[in-house]
């Protein structure tokens, strides 16, 4: 089911009888717009041209019916504030102001020869959008209606990145509310930054939280035929770069572990997960999870990100990087390197294999560092290239994003068979890391391809939560 986004036209009707044709132009300009939105592959609810208080309020219902996500306010020409605020009211969504002229600029010279006051009259309130944003953003502010406003002229290239990236914002905001959230196991104890309250994360997010055992992962792994071991062995071999080091009973363990998981993350319908477990030595679901790396990569690769350690915050921050299509792997900070002025950020997994520089390694790892037993981990780096990190922070307030743009650069990395890569950041790295770490985040942040903080910002206030962008 698509994501359902607004769209509002604004003008006046008494213009409509006195300057022939503005009607017909205006319409077609939001026409174009209902067709631009339209191939981000979103459903939009056209309310169509507004031009008075009672044709607000029915356009107010209607839209608030269809459940709408996000409203665009097409800001056709001058209109009067009261066609606005009835409408803003009833949906209860952020309102964006399109403040897009037809042209760039008036051709001035051929405008002022027309020589025909009703033409020239006509004209100019076919390209005077930008006469009531100051009015309808002073109504919003007064009375506390969230917006934003673009402004550009129609058929901009800046002016159209900034529309998708709401529509995308809006998109994901939509994604995480139907999201299902597994936790399985519980919290590495005693990382005080990782505890979470799981209704905040429900109240702002949406997501639905399910509590998983791992005695039903441990029946569901008891039940896996050697086919199907032997299918997701050709899938890690498809996938992965297995190292010659792997021993078969190790990958056969690990293929074993990842047919169960995506049984779990069937039956119980999971777009993400936390989990971590420990418990007394050599104990079956200890067995299970130091076997669990190589299926929660897969996982993650195919948008279904895991987060290790029960960082329930970080499930949340790497599943939006992959609603983002940026990826989202699961890191944390290594080490720093005065010399080239860059951090180290990686994990034991899981990794998003889809954002990796190069092939993904399958490696052996004699001893998880921190964690009971041994098995199999993924050694890769992030691609070289721009990069945004993400972290869900839960402060004294209540939850809010911290982000910060980055470049993923070439350069030595640890090859511990862990994923870790060398970030540079425009503060410098000390500055950087002192900067970060101040908003108070968990040691645990998702990275993903790209710069994504705009759009970041744009997903906070459709969510109602702030952004801390480090720059």
């Amino acid at each position: 089911m698509m994501t359902k986004i607004g769209l509002m036209g604004i003008g006046l009707d008494t213009y409509w009888s006195q300057f022939d044709g503005l009607l017909e132009h205006l319409t077609a300009y939001q026409q174009e717009i209902h067709s631009k939105i339209s191939a981000f592959e979103v459903e939009v609810i056209d309310a169509g041209m507004v031009d008075n208080p009672v044709r607000a309020r029915e356009a107010a219902s209607w839209l608030a019916s269809n459940e709408i996500e996000l409203l665009f306010l097409y800001i056709s020409t001058y209109a009067l504030s009261s066609t606005v605020l009835p409408v803003a009211q009833k949906v209860k969504v952020p309102v964006i102001l399109l403040n897009l002229q037809p042209v760039a600029a008036l051709d001035y010279e051929t405008f002022n020869g027309l020589n025909d006051r009703g033409k020239m009259t006509g004209l100019w309130l076919e390209n005077c959008q930008a006469c009531s944003v100051p009015e309808i953003s002073g109504v919003f502010n007064r009375c506390g209606i969230k917006y934003d406003i673009v402004s550009g002229y129609l058929r901009e290239e800046e002016s159209w990145k900034e529309i998708e990236k709401w529509v995308r914002a809006a998109v994901v905001a939509d994604h995480l509310r139907s999201n299902r959230l597994g936790i399985l196991g519980h919290y590495y104890g005693g990382m005080l930054d990782v505890y979470t309250d799981l209704t905040k994360q429900s109240a702002v997010f949406g997501t639905h939280m399910e509590m998983l055992e791992m005695c039903e992962l441990k029946k569901l792994r008891d039940e896996v035929t050697s086919d199907e071991v032997m299918g997701k062995i050709a899938e890690f071999r498809s996938t992965f770069d297995v190292s010659p080091e792997c021993e078969k009973e190790e990958i056969s363990r690990a293929a074993k572990t990842s047919v169960a998981l995506d049984k779990l993350i069937q039956r119980h319908n999971l777009g993400s997960m936390a989990y971590y477990y420990e418990g007394a030595s050599g104990n079956d679901y200890e067995n299970i999870v130091t076997s669990i790396i190589a299926g929660n990569t897969l996982l993650t690769g195919k948008n279904i990100p895991v987060a290790g350690e029960c960082e329930v915050k970080n499930a949340q921050a790497m599943k939006i990087m992959a609603e983002f299509g940026a990826g989202g792997s699961f890191s944390e900070f290594y080490l720093m390197d005065f010399n080239d002025d860059v951090v180290l950020l990686g994990h034991d997994g899981p990794a998003h294999f889809a954002i990796a520089e190069g092939r993904v390694g399958l490696v052996p790892l004699p001893l998880y560092h921190g964690k009971p037993g041994k098995g199999l981990s993924i050694q890769m780096s992030v691609k070289q290239g721009p990069v945004t990190l993400l972290s869900v922070v839960e402060g004294k307030e209540g939850l809010f994003f911290l982000v910060a743009e980055g470049e993923s650069v070439p350069g030595p990395i640890l090859q511990i068979g862990n994923t870790n890569s060398r970030y540079r950041f425009a503060p410098g790295a000390k500055a950087f890391m002192n900067q970060w770490s101040k908003q108070g985040p968990a040691h645990h942040c998702a990275i993903g391809v790209g710069h994504l903080a705009s759009a970041i910002e744009k997903l906070g206030m459709i969510l109602g939560i702030e952004t801390v962008r480090i720059c």
